[in-house]
């Protein structure tokens, strides 16, 4: 997973949150203790010093701050919902906490809108979790984004192992999702893959589902530019403020 020192200054590189060493990503993991928590962890993102921060530790305190955002907000707007929780202290700027602000304010947008309730939204972030890992998406190709998504139809649709046209229609929105993703790659951005699936989602629930939520595109102009440790893909993302 992806655990960023958070200095005063903005950093071109990812620095391990413990010791500010450049962090590694390798492609083959190996069992270490996390050095939060102590639990083993398979680890394929560590620093030279071996730290190792399991996902559960690493998003912990910036997921009590989204949910304490989701459950409280009413906006029936999911990109509102979203950019208010950019804002938080705690969120670093890439990690699968994105994934939590993805379905968290999709869901609570339809609450407010009266399709969904708060037991609705622990749902999507239950499911989320099973599936949003830190660094995977560069591993196996799946941004959490997606899963977190198709948790929102999957909710709304009833969709389940063995359903005909609730999980084929959960499936084609996960694909739709993952499509404006890898749209934006290269390299990658948590940010805006959450902006661009929540607007590809909205879409879909209004041609699938017929749910119609507010839908302003690129309502979005990023201001975190200048702390992506990969190098922003500036005027290249539709976000980009110009």
């Amino acid at each position: 997973m992806c655990f960023v020192g958070k200095g005063p200054a903005p950093s071109k590189q990812e620095n391990c949150m413990l010791c500010g060493k450049a962090l590694i990503y390798g492609t083959e993991g190996k069992t270490l203790p996390c050095t939060s928590c102590g639990n083993p962890g398979h680890a394929y993102i560590t620093c030279p010093e071996g730290h190792y921060i399991c996902d559960a530790c690493h998003s912990r305190i910036a997921r009590e701050d989204i949910e304490r955002l989701i459950f409280s907000t009413s906006s029936t707007y999911p990109v509102e919902i979203a950019k208010l929780a950019f804002e938080g202290a705690s969120l670093p700027m890439l990690g699968c906490e994105h994934a939590y602000i993805a379905g968290g304010a999709l869901m609570a947008a339809l609450k407010n809108s009266g399709k969904g309730t708060d037991e609705d939204i622990r749902e999507v972030l239950r499911r989320t979790g099973k599936q949003a890992h830190g660094g995977f998406c560069g591993l196996t190709g799946v941004c959490g984004i997606a899963p977190a998504l198709g948790a929102v139809f999957g909710v709304l649709t009833g969709s389940k192992c063995g359903t005909d046209r609730e999980q084929k229609t959960t499936m084609e929105a996960v694909l739709e999702v993952s499509k404006s993703i890898a749209a934006l790659t290269g390299p990658s951005c948590c940010k805006a893959y959450v902006m661009a699936s929540l607007e590809t989602a909205t879409a879909l629930l209004s041609g699938k589902i017929g749910i119609e939520l507010p839908s302003k595109k690129q309502q979005f102009r990023c201001a975190h530019s200048s702390r992506h440790p990969h190098g922003c893909r500036e005027k290249l993302c539709p976000y980009f403020p110009l």
